[in-house]
């Protein structure tokens, strides 16, 4: 189900496409960093680069190459996410201001499965990629936790088809006992969809979801471990809180059920109070986190120790529907915080600063490369000869926000904006052009999305949110209020209200 970076073999029948003249951003195998071209062009051939030319036209094109002009524009790989739950897009803007506990009784798998049918998900889904193609986000590892029924699984992987992203559709074992649909009925479902060729031809591939592999593992933990060799997964994933949280999912969980030595990645998400141990582990076995910084900050389980194992990790986006869906935005903002930490360990001493203690080009490798080397795949994330063909064409000739540009990492990573996304191709074809998505039926989608997200928005406007007091079931840490801030003279005022009423 993977593959490895191969050399690239031409046929007089592959369909070439030719991006020229543009600044593309390319990845040098023997600096292990960034390489440059300036006025150079791309060669696409059928879902591979074929070449990186320091020349707008190149000799010897194939016959009957399509040629897009890119002159002084941007080009990129695409961003890779590495942790979505593409599922959720019905909910955006109805939970701006919760945290991670309110979500668990509210929004995850668990509270909201009775809500959605097998049309509500894949209209979820596709809408959710949509958004994240739109973006120039070209791969997503989606934590499909959706699978409630064997409806609703299939609804989630039909809309990662239908929507031409690169989607590794990790389908999740879970028991979801509102809707008395356990893991043990989860089984056949997920053999069915492995032993299909419904995803054949299409970027989508087959991985893994599961969130009880410790501190004490499920009963059809085994089982689970077993399937994913059984099958050779494309990933497997799990939400890794630990600390107060209590759901820990650490590297050492994984590593009892000899799943972390396989040729099989696993991402783990989030990784909140991964321990020092742990972090060496990650580093031993060549698997990684996944980092989402927007979430973290905006649900409350924070990222203390991210910074110092950057080196195996990559970025996510998570609950799409809470905040900004793009991994540039994951990728600033990280940048900043990463920037902000290190900067005041030096400050906290009464020292003042004499380096910047992470460059752009790092942040840049951390939202395409390293998503890549998360899924153990060299071809995904870089522009090289051979690569996967999944690129960004970034107007930066018109965008005001870049305009002067220099240093086109700089351009992108600090004043880019997803509006700037020009042209977005995936597997080698176009899914975005000229700044619109090329899905003839988006209208379509969009208006039966909308009726969609009204009925189910409609439902939890209705529903009661959690009373979170007393200690938190997970763990048996108690719930604590913080300091709300005040942002009007005097104490606790100021914090207004959701405007949902419609």
């Amino acid at each position: 189900m993977r593959s490895i970076l191969p050399a690239f073999v031409g046929t007089a029948s592959a369909a070439s496409t030719l991006l020229s003249g543009g600044t593309i951003i390319a990845f040098n195998n023997e600096t292990n960093g960034l390489d440059v071209v300036r006025n150079g062009s791309l060669l696409i051939t059928d879902d591979r680069i074929a070449s990186v030319n320091s020349s707008p036209w190149p000799r010897n094109l194939p016959n009957d190459t399509t040629t897009i002009d890119v002159s002084d524009q941007i080009i990129t790989p695409g961003f890779v996410d590495t942790h979505r739950h593409g599922w959720q897009t019905a909910f955006k803007t109805i939970a701006s201001n919760t945290t991670l506990a309110e979500y668990f009784g509210r929004y995850g798998e668990f509270a909201a499965a009775s809500s959605f049918d097998a049309e509500d998900v894949y209209l979820g889904q596709l809408v959710g990629m949509y958004e994240s193609l739109d973006a120039g986000v070209t791969t997503v590892l989606d934590h499909a936790h959706h699978t409630w029924s064997n409806d609703t699984a299939y609804a989630g992987l039909n809309a990662s088809i239908d929507s031409r992203a690169r989607v590794f559709w990790a389908y999740t074992f879970h028991n979801i006992t509102s809707l008395n649909y356990t893991i043990e009925m989860q089984f056949p479902n997920f053999r069915e969809i492995a032993e299909s060729d419904l995803y054949a031809g299409s970027p989508v591939e087959l991985g893994i979801s599961y969130d009880s592999w410790g501190p004490t593992p499920g009963p059809e933990t085994h089982q689970i471990a077993h399937l994913a060799n059984e099958y050779n997964v494309s990933v497997v994933t799990t939400h890794s809180l630990a600390g107060p949280w209590g759901i820990t999912n650490l590297p050492s969980d994984l590593h009892r059920f000899d799943i972390l030595n396989t040729s099989i990645p696993v991402v783990f998400s989030h990784g909140s109070f991964i321990t020092a141990n742990d972090a060496q582990l990650l580093r031993q076995t060549g698997q990684y986190l996944s980092i989402t910084p927007e979430s973290e900050m905006h649900y409350g389980h924070t990222h203390p120790h991210s910074r110092f194992i950057q080196d195996q990790a990559a970025l996510g986006v998570d609950t799409h529907f809470t905040f900004a869906a793009d991994i540039l935005t994951q990728a600033r903002l990280w940048l900043q915080t990463a920037r902000y930490d290190f900067f005041d360990d030096v400050m906290k001493k009464w020292e003042i600063p004499s380096t910047n203690p992470m460059s752009v080009e790092q942040s840049f490798l951390l939202a395409t490369r390293s998503g890549g080397q998360a899924l153990h795949r060299e071809d995904i994330g870089v522009i090289q000869a051979g690569a996967k063909a999944d690129v960004v064409v970034w107007n930066a000739k018109d965008s005001w926000s870049m305009l002067g540009w220099v240093d086109p990492v700089a351009a992108v990573m600090l004043h880019a904006n997803p509006g700037d996304v020009f042209h977005v191709i995936v597997e080698g074809q176009l899914v975005k052009k000229d700044g619109k998505l090329t899905d003839p039926n988006h209208e379509d989608v969009k208006s039966r999305f909308l009726e969609s997200a009204r009925k189910i928005q409609k439902t939890f406007r209705e529903t009661p949110y959690p009373e979170l007091e007393g200690n938190w079931e997970y763990s048996g840490f108690p719930f604590a209020a913080p300091q709300i801030a005040d942002v009007e003279p005097g104490n606790g005022t100021g914090y207004g209200q959701l405007w949902l009423d419609q």
